[in-house]
């Protein structure tokens, strides 16, 4: 697709290549059915806390962003997380089905412990939007919409391969791979303008590394726990 944002997209891409979040181990046990389908029910009865707190850091960047124009854009990005004003589309909703498809019981989740992994990923999430500089959050929460595209083409795959989930029940994860691109795409471009700025762009590239970091992180984090 056509991007507004070419430089920073450019370099998201370079960053998610070199880290290469889709081919590590959660994933790579996933594709081989190396992991059960209770092991990755248990990984997302947790990632759930990521999905829930998501929205939460990027209201903070909304009020951060001084242009009204480039606001809106995440704006409506942070609307479509809490499904245009319906509650039963909301991001959290949808993720709560896909738990039910997986055998999960979505009304079990407040009983859970939070895994330090997750705790460790939502509070980096709020400290790079809230404290750090602008161009740092921002990218943050850019390149991890950009990589949850291919992530979720991954998951979306092999739960209806593997006969987890049917084609037809499927939901969230192939809204996601629909939608996160163009996520992505909104977020780059309230930084694009600051790239040819040599002291700007080092945060952006910063944003971008940490952004990638964190998410491949919780994924090898989560296969840790359940598979060792």
């Amino acid at each position: 697709m056509t991007t507004p944002a070419p430089n920073v997209t450019r370099q998201a891409q370079t960053v998610l290549a070199r880290v290469g979040i889709a081919s590590n181990p959660f994933f790579a046990a996933l594709r081989s059915g190396a992991m059960t389908v209770a092991d990755f029910r248990r990984t997302q009865e947790q990632f759930f806390f990521a999905v829930e707190f998501f929205p939460r850091p990027m209201a903070a960047l909304v009020g951060r962003i001084g242009d009204p124009a480039q606001r809106l854009d995440v704006l409506r990005n942070l609307v479509e997380e809490h499904g245009e004003f319906n509650e039963l589309r909301f991001h959290k909703a949808t993720f709560q089905e896909f738990l039910r498809s997986i055998g999960g019981d979505p009304q079990t989740l407040d009983r859970l412990t939070l895994w330090p992994c997750l705790r460790a990923f939502n509070s980096v999430l709020t400290t790079a939007c809230v404290f750090d500089e602008l161009e740092v959050g921002v990218a943050c929460m850019g390149i991890i919409e950009y990589a949850f595209a291919d992530c979720s083409a991954v998951i979306g795959s092999a739960v209806v391969s593997q006969g987890w989930v049917p084609a037809a029940r499927l939901v969230h994860y192939k809204l996601h791979a629909d939608i996160d691109e163009r996520h992505a795409a909104e977020f780059f471009a309230v930084i694009e303008s600051r790239w040819d700025d040599p002291a700007r762009r080092y945060f952006i590239e910063q944003g971008l590394e940490l952004g990638a970091y964190i998410f491949d992180r919780l994924y090898r984090d989560l296969h840790r726990t359940v598979v060792g």
